[in-house]
């Protein structure tokens, strides 16, 4: 389900987005929606990833710093909910509960993107020291 790519960087933003969505569409009901989808660009393909699962640390409804890029999020959230997949695959209007991206810059040539996708028992705890 979740996946990495070497995407050409003329796909620009528009081939980011399409990517994600088509990766939650071609998953389906298997990580067990709804989910949580961390997305990594830049860097390189490795730090793509990490970077993917770095997203996957922030708290749901928390929205990137860099204003552009939590509208980004908020767009692609609402196109993976309009897919209709459903918590558990059965059809709905909730087949994630959030998208994060996390961003690194890259070389002119390369644009790689990951895409992580975590399932609803995601869990998160914090506790002060």
């Amino acid at each position: 389900m979740s996946r990495v790519d070497m995407l050409s960087p003329s796909e620009g933003l528009e081939g980011i987005k399409n990517f994600i969505v088509r990766r939650i569409e071609a998953s389906g009901s298997n990580p067990c929606p709804p989910t949580v989808v961390g997305v990594g660009i830049g860097g390189t393909f490795e730090r793509s990833a990490l970077l993917a699962k770095k997203a996957l640390t922030r708290k749901i409804g928390e929205r990137n710093p860099d204003p552009e890029l939590a509208a980004v999020e908020v767009e692609v959230l609402e196109r993976i909910n309009r897919l209709g997949i459903g918590p558990m695959g059965y059809g709905g209007t909730t087949t994630s509960l959030d998208v994060f991206f996390e961003v690194e810059p890259c070389h002119i040539a390369s644009l790689p993107v990951a895409v992580n996708v975590q399932c609803h028992a995601s869990r998160h705890r914090e506790a002060i020291l």
